[in-house]
């Protein structure tokens, strides 16, 4: 085997053209008498491969070259089933716990009255606590300076009053505009320096997490008209209301309920099995596909249930029930999602298991509320419904 060693001589021909002398050759680039000395460097033939190289001094490898296959160590291997017992005592739970709370929230809208009202006071009060954990949360406090913490329970009580004021008044404009007017001014009287972004944040929370949801008091107790053509209602005993205890108010209640709950199904189903193309950055996970799959899904309810509760009659309000009902529960999950977003966090809290917060599962009824309300209130009896 012959071996040919290459030194790097100083006696080498200069170069015909001059290299063109900068300052910036001197700070970027050294001098050739200050660079580190490279190693020397030898061929080695061998009658196999044609050339090898190999650093002088240095042992040629023996061994084959590493590939990227990563090494599964033996305690990953046993995280494997430990994952997936959580994935599935997840899904038990939100599958047990979404059950119980359909059938409470359904006992509920079949009650009514001060119960309905009440439940609902509940739920705002639990809500607005959780939007005002997610202002002072350390993502959105790096932007913005939140209310003080006073003002945050305050704010919370007057979210959960609001249901109740509508229930026992009917309305709700003038307790909107008091409890602005207390909000602003407990915020000016505080000490230290008032913030804009304070008023902000404590007004959206008072519109987003007490004004909207006391539309559906107004909704479910307000349309007190009894929806005479439903077959149920000639059926129900007597004991619970009779005939007269099947209003509008419930009807439509229950149909926005459903149809809330179809699109929320059918575009999680649609998302899985079709979704390609993402809806918006807001809420990575949600498709194109799912949205329309849900859209769809959110009609054809709404729809159906028209016809099994004969209200309303004309297909067209039915349709127009349905796609007020889908738009108000995207925007309203999307609107959930970037106050999440901003903050950080996955869910607004974790008092329901599987589910998050009570923001998490209510998200998609924070307008809709309002929305059906107008709209029966509103515009259908414009043409006569």
């Amino acid at each position: 085997m012959a071996h040919l060693r290459l030194t790097n001589s100083l006696s080498s021909p200069l170069p015909n053209k001059l290299v063109p002398f900068s300052s910036q050759s001197l700070i970027l680039h050294r001098p050739f008498f200050f660079a580190k000395p490279k190693p020397l460097i030898r061929f080695a033939r061998r009658n196999g491969p044609p050339l090898v190289l190999a650093a002088v001094g240095q042992a040629e490898p023996n061994r084959l070259p590493q590939t990227n296959t990563p090494q599964v160590l033996p305690g990953e291997k046993e995280d494997l089933p430990s994952k997936s017992q959580e994935q599935g005592s997840q899904l038990r739970n939100r599958v047990v716990f979404g059950l119980g709370i359909g059938i409470s929230v359904g006992g509920v809208v079949l009650a009514g009255g001060w119960v309905f009202a009440t439940a609902l006071a509940a739920a705002v009060f639990t809500g607005a606590r959780e939007y005002f954990e997610l202002v002072r949360s350390h993502g959105i406090t790096e932007g913005m300076t939140p209310p003080p913490r006073y003002v945050s329970r305050v704010c919370s009580v007057i979210c959960a009053l609001m249901p109740l004021f509508v229930m026992y008044r009917g309305h709700i404009d003038v307790s909107v505009t008091s409890a602005a007017f207390v909000l602003a001014t407990a915020l000016l009287l505080q000490r230290g320096s008032p913030r804009f972004a304070q008023l902000s944040s404590a007004i959206f929370g008072l519109f987003y997490c007490g004004y909207l949801p006391s539309f559906w008091v107004k909704l479910r107790c307000g349309l007190a008209a009894p929806a005479l053509n439903t077959r149920i209602g000639a059926t129900w005993p007597i004991l619970l209301g009779g005939q007269s205890h099947w209003t509008v108010g419930l009807v439509a209640t229950l149909i926005t309920i459903s149809s809330v709950i179809a699109a929320d199904t059918f575009a999680f189903l649609g998302g899985k099995a079709f979704g390609r193309t993402p809806l918006t950055s807001i809420s990575p996970k949600k498709t194109w596909e799912g949205t329309i799959i849900g859209f769809c899904g959110c009609i054809v309810t709404s729809v159906v249930l028209s016809k099994v509760f004969s209200w309303p009659i004309s297909l067209l309000s039915a349709i127009a029930l349905g796609v007020l009902n889908f738009f108000g529960s995207v925007f309203g999950d999307l609107t959930e999602s970037m106050i999440k977003r901003d903050a950080g966090v996955k869910d607004s809290g974790t008092l329901i298991p599987g589910h998050g917060g009570v923001l998490d599962r209510a998200d998609s009824y924070v307008f809709t509320g309002a929305l059906a309300y107008n709209l029966i209130k509103t515009i259908l009896p414009l043409y006569g419904v």
